[in-house]
């Protein structure tokens, strides 16, 4: 291994560590990680000892990165129970089921070819808040590692035991024809045996592993895989289309006409679905996802509360633990289900799960259920480019501006703003219910854009162009990803 250690301070991201690879870290760099990861765990859990699960993704270089950061976590007296080939949920779900101490998963999830990371965590269930990698960027990049002599064993078929715990409490009664989209990433060789598992008719789409992603990058938030997906949906005449992430932790949703379902209206569809049989639960959804919780007639009459929180994986599970929700929901398909539907983390299978006993309680078509909640015209997730560096400061100036609009009254396409919420970003609304969002991305050098409105869909891009306009004056935008 090269003695030099590269290690970019950038890669510590709000909850997630990310960097491409070889360019922003090397070998040396991960084993440093893993270091200063264990160091963590060690002085977390007062144990000289602690086990910690690890698995990694299906990429090219995943398995030498996990080496290297067992190479590290070994250093510092972390005993490693390496569960392999893994989605993200699984090495949750083996920390409850093995009873370790922490996790560590090697992916770069939705990323791009080139991108690695890890996904880590010490309280069950839970996964780094920003104060936890902030701890980890310091013991990392100072070096202050503690010593110790750890081991490795290695966990064999727990993949089957993660199936077969999704499979036996799921079972539906009628028969669902679903296309499985996995984009040749890791979910491929999970979601289809678990959805056949519990009475699902599957037709798999890029269900065969390749970390050359051929076709598209596993991103269900990503309009190529979505119309990919809606295209077998037609051509099968299937009932549903799933789409899972690169490591298995949210979906996508297409109706069986091959509409694309935005997973935050998917979300109160489950929620809706669920207050029935349990009323008086609260759920927790990310500030990017649809206004429509909060007058939701089916939750109030129920009553359920729904509580807006900040974006990301990491704070939406954190919430739904603290405030004991029955579920949480995100807009980018990151769907959490406590106790007794899940244990509290994201699973997309799981989700994807939710979404056919939906099916199956309500006995109707995707398209007609969807039909029970009021329209409204939603943007999809926008990313702009934004450097890691500048990101935070422009969300600020966009803050400002934003809320001296709304105190001066100025007139946005006819109307002023009636509310700004700044929790992650800044979400600002108006009298007819439209919303826009601009806030700076978890994971990458980008920030995200956002826009809905219950009027018309030239109102949405009204908006955008609203937003647009206000980001290009800082001349500190590149390209985006994607538009409206």
């Amino acid at each position: 291994m090269n003695d030099r250690v590269l290690i970019d301070k950038f890669g510590f991201r709000e909850y997630d560590a990310r960097w491409i690879y070889e360019k922003d870290i090397n070998k040396a760099g991960i084993k440093n990680l893993g270091k200063g990861l264990g160091s963590q765990i060690i002085n977390n859990t007062n144990k000289k000892n602690p086990r910690v699960i690890v698995g990694h993704d299906y990429r090219s270089y995943s398995e030498e990165i996990k080496i290297a950061l067992k190479e590290g976590l070994k250093s510092t007296g972390c005993k490693i129970e390496d569960v392999g080939l893994s989605l993200s949920p699984m090495v949750y779900f083996a920390q409850f089921k093995l009873e370790a101490d922490a996790v560590a998963m090697v992916t770069a999830s939705h990323n791009e070819n080139g991108w690695t990371g890890v996904k880590m965590g010490i309280r069950k269930g839970l996964t780094h808040a920003p104060e936890e990698m902030n701890e980890l960027k310091e013991i990392t990049l100072n070096q202050k590692f503690i010593s110790g002599d750890g081991s490795e064993k290695i966990i064999k078929d727990f993949q089957q035991v993660y199936k077969d715990d999704l499979i036996k409490k799921n079972k539906i009664k009628k028969k669902i024809k679903a296309i499985v989209a996995c984009g040749n990433g890791t979910a491929g060789i999970f979601a289809p045996d678990i959805l056949r598992g519990i009475g699902c008719e599957v037709i798999e789409l890029d269900c065969n592993l390749d970390w050359t992603f051929p076709k598209y990058n596993p991103n269900p938030e990503d309009l190529e895989m979505l119309h990919e997906i809606a295209k077998a949906v037609k051509k099968n005449n299937a009932d549903i289309g799933f789409g899972f992430d690169g490591d298995g932790d949210r979906v996508g949703v297409i109706d069986d006409t091959g509409n694309e379902i935005f997973s935050d209206k998917i979300g109160l569809l489950i929620a809706r679905n669920l207050s029935t049989k349990h009323k008086n639960s609260k759920f927790v959804v990310d500030v990017k996802s649809t206004g429509l919780y909060n007058k939701d007639e089916v939750l109030l009459n129920n009553n359920c509360e729904t509580i807006y929180w900040k974006t990301g994986h990491s704070h939406i599970k954190r919430k739904v633990n603290t405030e004991k929700a029955l579920a949480g929901f995100e807009k980018s398909g990151h769907f959490f289900f406590n106790q007794p539907l899940g244990y509290g983390y994201d699973d997309g299978i799981n989700s994807a799960i939710q979404v056919c006993l939906l099916l199956d309680n309500q006995g109707k078509k995707m398209s007609d259920i969807i039909k029970d909640l009021p329209v409204t015209y939603q943007s999809p997730t926008m990313a702009p480019f934004c450097r890691d560096d500048e990101k935070y400061e422009v969300v600020n100036q966009i803050v400002k501006k934003i809320t001296e609009i709304m105190n001066n009254k100025t007139l946005i396409d006819e109307q002023v703003i009636t509310e700004v919420i700044t929790v992650n970003g800044v979400r600002f609304s108006f009298d007819d219910g439209s919303w826009g969002l601009v806030r700076a991305s978890s994971n990458k050098p980008s920030l995200v854009v956002v826009t809905e409105s219950p009027t018309s869909d030239i109102r949405k891009k009204k908006i955008f162009e609203f937003i647009d306009k206000l980001l290009q004056k800082t001349g500190k935008i590149g390209e985006y990803d994607q538009k409206i």
